[in-house]
């Protein structure tokens, strides 16, 4: 069997047999046997789930790095190796991503002699849940690294086709959530209450003029109310309404004052309507920003091995792996995956011809970056 059909193979259990962020353990297992199957050592690290490999020997360390979890998604996807997990799918393309990575450790074991220096492995769980990237640092997976890599299959580019960018690439996420509070009262006589849904639906359009009218027009931002809940029955104006949603932003500094404004709205729409607003802010991961000579590197290693590169738009979308980028250089690319559905769509099917090509990609760039250190 040639290493893309069983590339493929891995790829296709992987995902029939899909786990949720922190619950990857059958994954897990999976993937620490076709390690040590290609004779790859495991590092001894206590994790749950995840697993970190090691290839070669000397001080110089660079990492690869794959996330293996899934989503709560029924698939509806056709294909013969659909998910065999009900309401879980690998809708994301990590599977993928495994596959890869898994690839160009099978490839860098074969030239482990001629490795001027260590390719440390990483299979991060919980992207998805923004939490996996702190517990690999934990665990000590970036100790001694000098710098990392990583990969997004990206549906929106052809098969073949490679970007990525110096700088600010994936963004900072923020989630927010409001509790509007005002005071119920019978539908037919809202002048007694004091009406929680239609402050809620003007704070809804209002909030939208932050984005289009308080932020320079050529700063990245998107302000989405994603979800409205409120009320039981047809005929009773609800206590309160929640609203949620998220903030995407590039700048630290574009993310502070979009966040103080949408909170001073909140404030005065409370006051003027005489209700309450509680605004709640839960932080995601901060803006990816690759590291400009390794964005440069990965992307001319890229050309040398027959992708046709492109230098990547801002993407709006959030990454665990900016964690990584935040106490070491580094950077992260797309790689074309060519589906006719994008990313966390349930019938998301990328073009697993992308895996074998990308696998010996990673292999050359992590054997290259090692002899440019």
């Amino acid at each position: 069997m040639s290493l893309a059909e069983q590339l493929i193979r891995w790829r296709r259990e992987l995902h029939q047999y899909p786990e949720l962020s922190l619950q990857e353990v059958d994954t897990t297992a999976r993937i620490r046997d076709w390690l040590q199957s290609g004779g790859i050592s495991l590092l001894p690290y206590e994790l749950k789930t995840g697993a970190v490999a090691e290839v070669g020997s000397g001080n110089k360390v660079i990492a690869l790095r794959a996330d293996i979890d899934a989503l709560p998604i029924e698939e509806a996807a056709s294909v013969p190796f659909r998910s065999l997990n009900a309401g879980v799918m690998h809708a994301c393309g990590h599977d993928i991503h495994t596959s890869v990575i898994l690839g160009a450790a099978l490839l860098l074991k074969q030239r482990e002699a001629q490795l001027a220096g260590r390719v440390r492995i990483l299979f991060q769980p919980a992207e998805e849940s923004f939490g996996g990237a702190k517990t690999l640092i934990r665990a000590g997976a970036l100790e001694g690294v000098a710098a990392i890599f990583g990969m997004h299959n990206e549906p929106g580019l052809p098969l073949g086709e490679f970007a990525t960018r110096g700088g600010a690439f994936y963004a900072n996420v923020d989630r927010f959530v409001f509790k509007v509070t005002g005071k119920g009262a019978h539908a037919a006589r809202p002048h007694e209450g004091k009406d929680a849904i239609l402050l809620a639906s003007q704070l809804v359009t209002l909030l939208q003029s932050v984005a289009s009218r308080e932020v320079n027009t050529l700063d990245s931002v998107v302000l989405s109310v994603t979800r409205i809940q409120g009320g039981n029955t047809w005929n009773v104006l609800p206590e309160s309404v929640e609203l949620e949603g998220t903030l995407r932003t590039h700048s630290s500094e574009v993310q502070q004052r979009v966040k103080a404004r949408v909170s001073e709205i909140a404030a005065g729409f409370a006051s003027a309507f005489g209700a309450q607003i509680d605004v709640f802010w839960y932080a995601g991961p901060t803006a990816l920003v690759n590291d400009e000579r390794w964005a440069a590197f990965a992307s001319d290693v890229a050309d040398k091995s027959g992708y046709r590169t492109h230098h990547a738009d801002l993407h709006l979308g959030g990454e665990d792996f900016a964690v990584y980028l935040q106490h070491i250089p580094g950077a992260f690319v797309s790689i074309g995956s060519a589906s006719e559905f994008g990313l966390h769509h349930p019938a998301f099917n990328p073009d697993e011809r992308l895996i074998a090509p990308a696998a010996h990609y990673f292999a050359d760039l992590a054997e290259q970056a090692l002899k440019e250190l």
